[in-house]
């Protein structure tokens, strides 16, 4: 402790140090009020919002809004610290009006730290973590307890705005995505349909509904070539029994008559045969033909599977663009709007100023022990025996004569 081993020597220290100690304890008591009366109050208000669950469960119609809440509040988020949001609020609510010095720049940055976005993750389902958000609270630290609510009132709405939006707009975009895909695929299909058409046409394939059609008229030729030939085969055995039973000239009538029958069915069974030769020969096709079809065929059965499943796909993402635009979905609304303050954040003026003038006495005390380290000096009887073992007899006192600065000022002149 230095010199200081005893309550009459702290004493005795602050007695010979009074005037330094209070010194320092004034000014540093007037530097405390000084702050204090600067100090600026602050003040906080929180809007909470809550992301409520989707009205109609995903397993009857889903969204097609994918990804975690925590994600899409993360990008919400950067869009409203985005410089070109932060400043349109600034300018929309009149912040910082008492410092039209500040740059654009500076006001982004102010913003920014006394805005705060948090969110409360919701209870897990099992052991994954999906990233779903529950609670998001909006927390604004203004100069005012208006513009505090304000502008937590102000970033909550727009944090609903920008979470309607931008899931109606995925949800769009999704949608004309698919749409678009149909219109494509259908428009291919038929293009594909229009050029197996023509490759048929020009190889002179038959068409595959005509297929069945031919080969039935085919049956019918063969139908029709067998009736004939079993009418030849009756007047054939006619004319026999003529010639066998009839006199000669019955017979040789009978048998003109029988020739111009069998006349008449041969020219017939010739058309007959030239039909169907005709027929047949329509419904052979090459090895390259026929493998040009079948690649046709494939395509168009691809094309088919495709465009199916884009149907499918398109009507999901129409349920989910309506469920979107109806708020059946996952949706933020406000649990708790923000409330006026009644009370600043910061500390206290008066509570200040007085923790400054203890933190100034210390200083001086400690100030006033430091000087005393600095100058050591022997200044009791009971200091002397403390330090060499010895006691005094006598103690004579400084005795300071009033002319003494007089005279030792007049042996310098002289």
């Amino acid at each position: 402790m230095g010199p200081i081993y005893s309550l009459p020597d702290l004493l005795d220290m602050l007695r010979r140090r009074a005037v330094v100690i209070l010194v320092i304890a004034v000014l540093g008591s007037l530097v405390s009020l000084f702050l204090a009366a600067r100090q600026q109050h602050f003040y906080e208000s929180s809007e909470v919002i809550q992301v409520a669950q989707p009205k109609i469960a995903d397993d009857l119609a889903k969204s097609t809004v994918e990804g975690s809440t925590a994600r899409r509040m993360q990008l919400i988020e950067q869009r409203l610290m985005a410089r070109s949001t932060v400043l349109e609020i600034v300018d929309t609510l009149g912040l910082y009006a008492d410092l039209p010095d500040l740059k654009p720049s500076e006001l982004v940055s102010l913003v920014r730290e006394n805005v705060s976005i948090t969110g409360v993750a919701a209870v897990r389902e099992g052991f994954a973590d999906d990233g779903t958000i529950a609670v998001l609270t909006i927390t604004a630290r203004m100069p005012s307890p208006e513009e505090a609510q304000a502008v937590a009132a102000e970033f909550g709405r727009r944090t609903i705005e920008l979470s309607v939006n931008s899931r109606i707009e995925q949800a769009r975009e999704t949608l004309n995505f698919f749409a678009a895909k149909e219109t494509a695929l259908a428009k291919e299909l038929a293009e594909l349909d229009d050029e197996i058409a023509s490759y048929r046409t020009e190889n002179d394939v038959a068409q595959p509904g005509a297929l069945e059609i031919r080969q039935s008229e085919i049956a019918s030729l063969n139908e029709a070539l067998l009736d004939i030939a079993r009418e030849q085969i009756q007047i054939r055995r006619a004319a026999d029994q003529a010639m066998a039973n009839e006199r000669p000239a019955t017979a040789q009538r009978m048998l003109e008559e029988f020739e111009e029958q069998l006349a008449t069915l041969t020219a017939q069974s010739d058309l007959l045969t030239r039909r169907k030769a005709e027929i047949e020969a329509s419904l052979e096709t090459s090895p390259e033909v026929e493998r040009q079809l079948a690649a046709y065929d494939r395509r168009l059965q691809q094309l088919q599977g495709e465009l199916d499943t884009t149907r499918a796909r398109r009507n999901e993402a129409e349920i989910g663009f309506r469920l979107e635009t109806s708020r059946q979905s996952e949706r933020l609304t406000v649990l708790e709007p923000a409330a006026l303050p009644d009370y600043p954040v910061t500390g206290g003026r008066k509570r200040k100023a007085l923790l400054g003038g203890a933190v100034s006495v210390m200083v001086a005390l400690m100030v006033a022990f430091l000087l005393e380290l600095r100058k050591p000096v022997l200044r009791s009887a009971i200091q002397m025996k403390r330090e060499t073992g010895l006691m005094p007899v006598v103690t004579i006192p400084e005795i300071k004569a009033p002319g003494a600065k007089r005279r030792s000022g007049n042996k310098g002149r002289s």
